[in-house]
C-alpha cells in the first residue's frame, strides 16, 4: 500500500498546480519512502518531452521529472487510456512511466492512504 500517491490531472503550464505538485513531490520524498505518482486524463501531457514554453513565457519542468530517480521515487503509473486518447506514444514522454489500465489505475488509487491532487 502506498502512503503518498502524487495524481497529476491537470494539463502543465494551464495553472502552476503541475510545477508546485513536482515541487512538493520532491521535497515529500526526503521523508517519506513509500510514494506513487499517477499521469491521469490531461496530466498526461506533464510527460511530455520537447515542450516548447517561451512563447507562454513559462519555464519548461518537465526536466525536473528526470529527478525521480535521484529522489529514489520508482512507483510512476501512467494512464493508458489517456495516452491512446490523446495519440500519445510512451516514446513521447520525457520518463518512463508504467502503463495501467482504467481498472489496474482505480484499484492503485483505491490502495493509497492519502491522494495529493495536482
Amino acid at each position: 500500500m502506498s502512503q503518498l500517491t502524487y495524481l497529476f490531472r491537470s494539463a502543465p503550464h494551464s495553472s502552476s498546480a503541475g510545477r508546485e505538485g513536482i515541487d512538493a513531490l520532491l521535497a515529500a520524498s526526503a521523508y517519506c519512502e513509500d510514494i506513487s505518482v499517477v499521469f491521469s486524463g490531461d496530466g498526461v501531457y506533464q510527460l511530455l518531452q520537447g515542450q516548447q514554453t517561451d512563447a507562454i513565457l513559462s519555464k519548461d519542468y518537465s526536466p525536473m521529472l528526470k529527478l525521480f530517480d535521484l529522489y529514489d521515487i520508482e512507483q510512476v503509473y501512467v494512464c493508458e487510456a489517456s495516452l491512446i486518447e490523446r495519440g500519445l506514444l510512451q516514446a513521447d514522454l520525457v520518463i518512463e512511466a508504467q502503463k495501467l489500465s482504467q481498472s489496474e489505475l482505480s484499484a492503485q488509487l483505491h490502495q493509497a492512504s492519502k491522494i495529493l491532487t495536482f
